[in-house]
């Protein structure tokens, strides 16, 4: 499908893996210009040299979404290098410190928080301006089921994710006038480090191999995710390529699930 995206220029925040890797990937078959970033230079710089092809290839940038100065570097750099922006993915993002509300320490508040929505937060308000100017513009924001069907020990992600969806919903209301749209993406259960690592650690305490790990907490605590299975980082990918492009000129301030039907209410 041809998205009409070829020469935009986007960046994609949490790139180095998962969904931010297969969301960049697309774009660049779209031709769009894309900008990866992610915290450690070196993760970045492998997932760069795992794309294919050797046309249209991205921009790498490291950066910190926790470091005011970094992602003001970022911006500077971007602007250098590619111009203002007309897409804008917030991806990155932690599970955080998990546990039940009185288990979880401040600090585990303080850094769940700092990454997943203070985060999305210092990086559109950096690239804000230059989205602005164009008349064109497109920002989605990676939430999670998480955000408006919570689990009672994961609530500092789960209450970071839900002011995703409030955020964007007020920015929608803000800039649409301009031509910008802002919308959200909310997966559950995707094949990323991120739920590797949970799934590990699920095996070590259970003392099960990694797959039944994955095959007992869709039983026990994903029950309606009807496919049963994690998704894939490109069936992420796919929506917010979507939501990028002319296809979506009527969507703004929406939240579309992509969560095998994870989420129990309509």
């Amino acid at each position: 499908m041809d998205l009409n995206i070829c020469g935009r220029k986007a960046l994609v925040t949490g790139a180095d893996s998962g969904i931010g890797f297969a969301t960049a990937q697309l774009l660049l078959a779209e031709g769009a210009t894309v900008v990866m970033t992610d915290r450690e230079p070196d993760k970045l710089h492998h997932a760069v040299q795992q794309l294919p092809g050797s046309e249209n290839r991205p921009h790498a940038i490291a950066a910190d979404v926790t470091d005011p100065a970094a992602i003001e570097r970022l911006a500077q750099k971007v602007e250098d290098e590619v111009g203002d922006l007309d897409i804008l993915i917030n991806v990155a993002g932690i599970h955080g410190e998990g546990g039940l509300f009185h288990e979880i320490s401040q600090e585990g508040w303080d850094h769940t928080i700092d990454v997943d929505l203070m985060g999305p937060v210092r990086v559109t308000r950096a690239f804000l301006p230059g989205l602005r100017r164009g008349g064109w513009g497109r920002i989605v924001f990676v939430s999670s089921e998480d955000a408006v069907q919570p689990y009672d020990d994961e609530l500092p992600y789960c209450a970071a994710k839900a002011g995703l969806l409030s955020l964007a919903k007020g920015l929608s209301r803000t800039y649409a006038s301009e031509g910008l749209l802002v919308n959200t993406v909310s997966p559950a259960f995707i094949e990323t480090p991120m739920t590797d690592e949970m799934m590990s650690k699920r095996a070590e305490a259970l003392g099960v191999p990694f797959d039944e790990a994955i095959a007992s907490f869709l039983r026990e605590e994903r029950p309606f995710m009807e496919l049963g299975r994690r998704g894939k980082p490109d069936e992420v990918a796919n929506v917010i390529a979507f939501l990028c492009s002319d296809a979506a000129s009527f969507v703004n301030g929406s939240n579309y699930r992509v969560d095998a039907g994870s989420v129990a209410t309509i």
